[in-house]
């Protein structure tokens, strides 16, 4: 948990605050991703700019916390700029890398970056792999080789800017 500057813990209205603001970043850049398309025409291929949230919110945050931003972010978004399969996949990414991002950071064997990496990668897979289920289909794997470069594209974009972000909020909120 996030101690305030004089060394205090922060007050459950705090935290309601706090995860407000969060949400809300969370869907500005849901929505600057959902105005601003990648090039590429592959359905399910984008930056995933609202998961930069997610992934520094693991470093400063309780998970919890953090899960309840990632689903908050994820059906609302899926409501203002998408349908109900959005939000089915989107579920299914989110809570799948969430878990595994969650894990590396308790390993303490990876960076931001490698952590990023793991949930760039696995949000793709687990997106693919209800498709596959919802379609009964296993053609769609030929998309696979795209969403793992993709996710790992993606992911190290994020990862380098969490890092970045992180940093400034590790001297921001924990002065030396």
């Amino acid at each position: 948990m996030l101690l305030q500057n004089n060394g205090k813990k922060r007050t459950p209205a705090m935290v309601v605050a706090q995860s407000g603001v969060l949400i809300a970043l969370a869907l500005v850049f849901s929505y600057v991703e959902h105005i601003i398309p990648i090039p590429i025409p592959m359905p399910g291929v984008k930056l995933g700019l609202a998961n930069l949230v997610t992934l520094t919110g693991l470093f400063f945050l309780n998970p919890l916390q953090v899960f309840i931003i990632l689903v908050a972010r994820i059906l609302l978004a899926g409501f203002m700029f998408g349908n109900l399969s959005t939000i089915i996949y989107s579920l299914a990414g989110g809570i799948i890398s969430f878990c595994l991002m969650y894990g590396a950071t308790k390993l303490k064997a990876f960076s931001p970056l490698g952590i990023s990496l793991i949930g760039g990668v696995f949000h793709n897979m687990a997106q693919l792999g209800v498709a596959c289920l919802i379609l009964k289909s296993t053609s769609l794997l030929a998309y696979l080789p795209v969403l793992m470069l993709s996710g790992i594209t993606a992911g190290a974009l994020i990862g380098i800017v969490s890092k970045t972000v992180s940093a400034y909020v590790n001297r921001r909120i924990i002065p030396d």
